[in-house]
């Protein structure tokens, strides 16, 4: 008898062993455990620009999904601290995160090297270039589309032909936005001016407002921006000049001042990646979103735009939409005289990503 009972004890304790060896995701109540998703921020999530844009499409993901993902961030990680952003992907690994996502250029080189050091974790970088095929992507938008867009408004509503342009580095990224709104400006005013700035900052509020001064005594009457925060918009109003957002609309943060903006609408790429995530079907992809695809778009205009300017914005838009307008096609001069796109040719994505000048009618 106690050998009979001796064995029944073996077989429940070999039972109960593989019954704890199931599926790595499925909990203590039976049911399978969310994906956790991790990311960087290298702002505050309330910022009113950047940052904020980037968890608004975190949110919206992660209300699409439900109890199938958990979100975990962490806010105001210095991009330009390599250790600083690595403790803080580690640190969510360790929390559980099956996928870390990096919002800032300036994170890439870090997530790279960790995406050799956890093969078992899938990263996404969003802007910058570098990939590999197993657990690393990056993803992107064609803001050149509405930056062109928004430099229509620009250059049909200045009086003073002078526009001014907070900019954060003279760096690729960044030169497409100034040289797509400017051409966009020259479409529709060819006497228009656009001054730039440049802050040397992804993110500094007072340099941002600081430039936004500095150009408004020069005489700009409309300012742009390529930088995190408000300061521009704020700078904008509190000199009775107007203003064109990025990232998100602002347009109640000074509703006697914005124009539009170039926006983002992130959840149009997270929500597929995660599903694909969840499938375990996503394979690492340098993706590239469109206002075709509604990955980028411009915010509605304010009744402060003229109904000429949105009519053609509109019109420029829909053959946006229809694939029947590229922003870079020559002749393009820069603002050295130098012809950069001949007439008849066209910029595509890779051509594009090689800007390094400023266009005719674009000055620092």
């Amino acid at each position: 008898m106690k050998k009979i009972l001796s064995v029944f004890l073996v077989l429940a304790l070999t039972l109960s062993v593989f019954a704890g060896c199931g599926d790595e995701k499925t909990g203590e109540n039976g049911k399978d455990e969310p994906l956790k998703v991790g990311f960087i921020y290298i702002g505050t999530r309330s910022d009113g620009g950047y940052t904020q844009a980037q968890h608004n499409g975190t949110k919206a993901m992660r209300e699409h999904f439900g109890d199938k993902v958990k979100v975990i961030t962490k806010e105001s990680v210095d991009d330009q601290d390599k250790q600083a952003i690595k403790n803080a992907a580690v640190s969510m690994i360790d929390q559980g995160c099956k996928v870390v996502i990096g919002t800032s250029f300036g994170y890439m080189d870090a997530l790279e090297e960790l995406s050799k050091e956890y093969p078992d974790v899938d990263f996404l970088h969003f802007s910058g270039f570098k990939m590999n095929n197993k657990n690393f992507g990056n993803y992107f938008g064609a803001t050149e589309e509405p930056r062109y867009l928004s430099g229509i408004v620009a250059g049909m509503q200045t009086k003073s032909n002078k526009i001014g342009y907070v900019a954060a580095h003279p760096y690729t990224e960044v030169l497409i936005g100034i040289d797509a709104f400017t051409l966009g400006v020259k479409s529709v005013n060819p006497k228009a001016e656009v001054k730039v700035v440049y802050i040397n900052s992804w993110y500094d509020p007072a340099k941002e407002k600081e430039a936004a001064e500095a150009l408004l005594e020069q005489g700009c009457d409309i300012l742009t921006q390529h930088c995190d925060t408000t300061g521009p918009l704020v700078a904008a109003a509190d000199h009775g000049a107007t203003a064109i957002g990025y990232n998100m609309d602002n347009s109640q943060v000074v509703p006697k001042a914005f124009l539009t903006a170039p926006i983002w609408h992130h959840e149009k790429f997270l929500i597929p990646t995660i599903q694909a995530i969840l499938d375990g079907k996503w394979k690492p992809e340098s993706y590239y979103g469109t206002i075709k695809d509604g990955y980028v778009d411009l915010a509605p205009m304010t009744d402060l735009v003229s109904d000429e300017a949105k009519a053609k914005v509109e019109e420029v838009k829909k053959q946006m939409q229809e694939g029947k307008f590229k922003v870079f096609v020559g002749p393009i001069k820069d603002n050295k005289g130098k012809v950069r796109v001949e007439k008849g040719q066209s910029l595509d994505r890779k051509k594009i990503w090689k800007i390094n000048y400023l266009v005719e009618g674009a000055t620092n």
